[in-house]
């Protein structure tokens, strides 16, 4: 059974949907999320569910966790990524910079699998149903 399941509504909007029921809309002219975008949310949201975590074990109080993402494209087609720079604005009563770089280098470099997974193989089969 697919994690995912992503249906065309027309134009150029996909409806996406996980085993649990969640959507997601994503659309090239504005009515979604950008699916480029998506790679974004998904990288930041994976590493700060393991920041927030790692801080937790460290005993370190979070008051609140921001992310701002920028990212960086080829001129061309298909204007792959080159660069994603993340700034994080971790605040907290005890919070130290030590503290916060660590779990995010943790976050990027040991658990987030978002993060791990960008350089993955990706393979695609295709199926063709003929209609009438």
């Amino acid at each position: 059974m697919a994690d995912v399941n992503v249906k065309w509504t027309g134009g150029a909007q996909f409806l996406a949907t996980d085993e649990a029921g969640h959507v997601v809309v994503t659309d090239r002219d504005g009515q979604g999320f950008k699916p480029p975008m998506l790679l974004l949310v998904s990288l930041v949201t994976c590493a700060g569910i393991d920041v927030v975590l790692i801080l937790e074990k460290k005993r370190k109080k979070i008051t609140s966790i921001e992310a701002s993402v920028t990212k960086y494209n080829e001129p061309e087609p298909p204007w792959c990524i080159t660069r994603i720079e993340v700034e994080w604005v971790i605040k907290g009563p005890n919070m130290t910079q030590k503290a916060a770089s660590d779990a995010v280098y943790l976050s990027e470099e040991k658990y987030c699998s978002v993060y791990a997974s960008l350089s993955a193989e990706v393979v695609s089969t295709v199926r063709v149903v003929e209609e009438s």
